[in-house]
């Protein structure tokens, strides 16, 4: 899967409470779970107003730390973000990420990329091209078997389509 998007950049140990907070739970459909999508994080009025679909989010390190609600993927899926690229995840928010079909990737140079910038994604290979500065970076991939079911639209389409 390749991706072009312009980024929105969240710092370190954004928690799910940030991506998704939890006054929005009873929420069941998606649409209206999208529009709260980033909503406590610091800079999420503006992500929220701002963001088109094919847009991506970087941060720092422990992205989606906190409470296991897969709510967080559904939303930052559904509100248009293709791709989520941080420092490191936690290891929930990695699970829910690929169970509900949000491509994510670990880069260890984050800090080289700011709001803004346009970058272009190979999610196979891992080579994230940062066209505003012309750096190039590689990423570590999830698994191919993640790969496949993120692919897929997640865990339960996959499953689907192994039938």
């Amino acid at each position: 899967m390749k991706v072009r998007g312009r980024v929105w950049y969240f710092g370190d140990d954004v928690d799910t409470d940030q991506i998704y907070p939890g006054m929005y739970l009873p929420l069941t459909d998606k649409q209206e779970m999208a529009k709260h999508a980033m909503e406590g994080a610091h800079g999420g009025e503006a992500f929220i107003q701002g963001v088109q679909r094919g847009d991506m989010i970087i941060a720092g390190k422990n992205f989606g730390c906190g409470s296991s609600r897969e709510h967080a993927t559904v939303a930052i899926r559904g509100i248009g973000v293709s791709m989520v690229i941080a420092k490191s995840f936690a290891r929930i928010f990695h699970r829910n990420a690929v169970n509900t079909g949000l491509p994510i990737l670990m880069l260890e140079h984050v800090d080289e990329i700011h709001d803004g910038d346009i970058l272009e994604v190979d999610a196979a290979t891992g080579v994230v091209v940062n066209t505003t500065n012309s750096k190039t970076y590689t990423a570590k991939t999830v698994s191919r078997l993640e790969q496949e079911i993120m692919a897929a639209g997640g865990l339960l389409n996959y499953l689907k389509t192994t039938e």
